[in-house]
Parts: structure tokens; sequence; C-alpha cells
């Protein structure tokens, strides 16, 4: 097994850090320039920023914080929202982000995917899925795939579009349980599970975290190659450092904090 990855995720809007609960309620968490350069001197392998209002208000994704993040933090960062053509991802990573997550305007055009990653590879491109459970008899996995930051459900199965992203040449799932979403419930294991021994790229289990035990059932049950966590890291409840020992102490292969 490789060395699982822990990764702070930021939810920007209006230049601010904000975290709900089921995508709604949301609530300011601070400053995402501050935030992220905190979980780089901590240990965090990677952070993801998500503008989680950019597609819906047909905003652009705000390359200045892009900027900003490039001048103080030192580990790969991953930028979603609002990005809908590869003139956009040469932008955000010409300013300095590690990879680009694409959500919306895949499921509106997929073969978005295919040029990003002709252009600059599929590492540079992050597949965002947002699955949520549904009695839609489509998707045939139980979970249907949502846009527009959880607003549009599309009939789309998570799986197989997890499955047709791969093809398209994403190079990262990142996989979103919106009914675990700030409930610190855990993890969707078998949400996850689904998607990860359904595809061959890694995959990122989000939405749920609320315990160290959630962590490890992430790797263990869910199949994951990576975790990603936000509340639990912005108001103070966890550290990387802890997250990181603990899982050491599981036998889950972790870069050091």
């Amino acid at each position: 097994m490789t060395n699982v990855r822990i990764i702070p995720c930021l939810d920007v809007t209006d230049g601010r850090v904000v975290k709900g609960t089921n995508f709604v309620d949301l609530k300011d968490a601070g400053d995402p320039v501050e935030l992220a350069s905190k979980y780089d001197q901590e240990g965090a392998d990677e952070i993801v920023f998500l503008d989680i209002t950019a597609s819906s208000d047909r905003r652009e994704t705000v390359f200045e914080l892009v900027r900003r993040c490039a001048e103080e933090i030192f580990i790969p960062f991953t930028i979603g929202g609002g990005i809908r053509s590869v003139d956009d991802a040469r932008k955000i990573l010409r300013e300095g982000a590690e990879k680009i997550s694409v959500n919306t305007a895949a499921v509106q055009r997929a073969e978005l995917i295919s040029e990003i990653a002709a252009e600059f590879g599929t590492q540079c491109v992050v597949l965002a899925i947002d699955a949520k459970q549904s009695a839609n008899p489509q998707c045939t996995s139980g979970y249907e795939v949502y846009v527009h930051g959880g607003r549009t459900p599309t009939g789309l199965d998570v799986v197989e579009w997890a499955q047709r992203g791969e093809e398209y040449g994403a190079g990262e799932i990142l996989l979103t349980s919106m009914g675990r979403d700030g409930t610190k419930d855990g993890f969707d294991c078998l949400l996850t599970s689904k998607v990860s021994q359904s595809t061959n790229v890694p995959t990122i289990a989000s939405g749920g975290v609320g315990t160290l035990d959630h962590f490890s059932q992430g790797v263990l049950e869910g199949k994951a190659d990576a975790l990603l966590a936000a509340s639990v890291f912005h108001y103070g409840e966890l550290t990387i450092r802890d997250v990181k020992n603990y899982l050491i102490e599981c036998g889950i292969p972790v870069r050091p904090a």
C-alpha cells in the first residue's frame, strides 16, 4: 500500500472559507491562505480549495487566491470551481496550482476532461463527484451525481460516471458524500468502496469525518487512497499530526507529519 494522503479541504466563497452541513447552513471558518499555510506547517500532504459557488453563480475561479497560495504554501494544492475550459485550467496551473478539479462543467461536456488531460497530463485532472443516495432506477449503484454545488441532480450513476471520467483522462476521483457532508458521522464507506474498486485511479474520500476512527475506516473499509476533511481541522478538533500518528498506530502508511 502506498502512503495514504491526508488532505484538508477549504470550501471558499467570497474569499472566505466556509463550512456547513449537507452543503447548506454555511458558517465562516477563516481566511483560506492563512488556514492553508497552517496545514502546510502541520504536515498536510496536499490542500484542496473548492470555490463552491463558482459554477452555480457563473463566476470565474478566484485566480488571485491561487497566486496568494502559491506564495505561501509549499505542498501541492488543487483548485476547483468554475473551471470550464483548457484556458481556465492553464491560468490556474500557471499561477501555481498542482492540479485542477472539474465537476459541473465535466458533466455538461465530458470532453473537457480529455482536453485538459491532453494538454497538461492526467495527473493534473481531478474529477470531483458530489454523490447522494438515490432511488432513481438509472442509478444502479444506489448513488446519483449532483452538480452546481450539490443543487442539481443529473440522473447519472456515480460509479458509471467515475468510470467514464477515468476513460476520458481523469487521474484522480474526489468523491464527496452529500449525505455525510458536515455530519461527523463518518465517511460513506460503501459509496467510497464502490467507486475505488470500480476504477483504477486514486479515490479521495470526502464527507462526514468526525473522529480518528473514521480516518482508518475510510482506508480499511472504503479502500480510499486519500482522506479529505474540513471542519475537524478548521475548528481545531483534530490536527494533521493527530490523524497521522493514529493511522501509523493502525498500520496504515502515511508520510510522517
